[in-house]
């Protein structure tokens, strides 16, 4: 993450310090913040004083979509996965009081390490690549080995029919957010509800928005340090957070993050397919016959969740100085996706029309 410059303190800098002086966790004579950029939805911040560096993430301003910006969840599930082995700052503090800051937030350690925004990973050489993308890999299926049982999160999310009830979500958050018709969008609404997987009763913990630049790596190792910006973890299907992660793969470097159409060998980066296996292997399981389907319910997803920042945007409720740019993003987003439901669907001509 990155600060912008100059960036003016915020009004409520004041009854945060003393809040924090308090408790014992700042010193509110040498406090001072700055923003965080990086992030679409929750506003974070780096606070420093005379006792160190800590990192503060609050829910944004205005009227909320109903569950969006849990900041309590994040703070939950990262308390939670203090002691395995995904790594994950540590948690100092939860704030339910308005009266503060605003709005609910929490304190956490800061990860002093390098975030890389380019999944190309520039001026990295091939072997660094490759070990970053291995470990990357590593942290997902370690998140997944974890029971939600043992670590305390049975009632973190509901059990069973995962896809269904995420289509659904995200279909009625995508209207709720609608500003001009998107071809691909509706014809992904229409195909993916068809096409659901049968329920294998896999249900783990899934972060929701695992990128490679959501993860903090340690300042020379290639090992991951924290991972981070928890928001939409709930109690899942794995695969969705590993076709997430993989859309990248088909992403091409101009619309987005991805590495669509480089020369992955040249690089060091593993293709998708190495990719999936190895995290198959590692997790003991075969890889998935319809993978295709998962891609496009990945695409579909961001696609609704990048209108919905660009919807904010517009209110004039924006996280971030891009989230006007995110709108732009939504329909080559959609495409990928429904060229994905196509190959899914490559025996049923009908669904490989493209949208008009």
């Amino acid at each position: 993450m990155t600060s912008p410059a100059h960036a003016p303190a915020p009004p409520w800098l004041p009854a945060l310090a003393a809040y924090l002086g308090g408790l014992g966790l700042a010193d509110p004579a040498t406090l001072t913040l700055r923003p965080l950029s990086g992030g679409q939805s929750n506003p974070t911040y780096l606070l420093e004083d005379a006792t160190g560096r800590r990192v503060l993430r609050k829910q944004p301003p205005g009227e909320l979509l109903p569950s969006a910006h849990a900041v309590d969840r994040e703070y939950r599930v990262m308390s939670a996965l203090a002691d395995s082995a995904v790594p994950v700052p540590r948690m100092l503090h939860y704030c339910a009081d308005r009266a503060i800051v605003g709005t609910p937030f929490y304190l956490m350690s800061f990860a002093q390490g390098r975030v890389f925004m380019d999944p190309a990973l520039p001026a990295m050489a091939p072997a660094e690549r490759a070990a970053l993308y291995a470990e990357a890999g590593r942290v997902l299926a370690a998140l997944h080995a974890v029971d939600p049982a043992e670590a305390g999160l049975s009632d973190y999310g509901r059990s069973g029919d995962y896809f269904a009830r995420q289509v659904g979500r995200w279909t009625r958050q995508y209207r709720d957010t609608q500003t001009e018709p998107i071809a691909a969008m509706d014809a992904l609404i229409d195909w993916l509800p068809r096409h659901l997987p049968e329920d294998d009763g896999q249900t783990r913990l899934v972060h929701g928005d695992y990128r490679i630049d959501n993860l903090v790596f340690h300042p020379t190792e290639p090992r991951a340090i924290a991972l981070l910006d928890w928001e939409l973890s709930t109690l899942g299907h794995p695969l969705a957070d590993l076709a997430y992660h993989c859309m990248c793969w088909r992403i091409p470097p101009a619309l987005w993050r991805g590495i669509a159409g480089l020369d992955l060998d040249a690089l060091g980066i593993p293709g998708e397919d190495v990719f999936v296996t190895a995290y198959c292997r590692e997790r003991g399981i075969a890889p998935p016959p319809n993978w295709d389907f998962y891609l496009a319910y990945s695409f579909f997803r961001i696609a609704a969740i990048l209108q919905g920042v660009y919807a904010r945007a517009r209110a004039g409720n924006a996280a971030a100085e891009d989230a006007l740019e995110m709108g732009a993003r939504v329909a080559p987003l959609a495409e990928l996706g429904w060229q994905a439901a196509c190959r899914e669907s490559r025996r049923a001509p009908a669904d490989q029309e493209k949208p008009q």
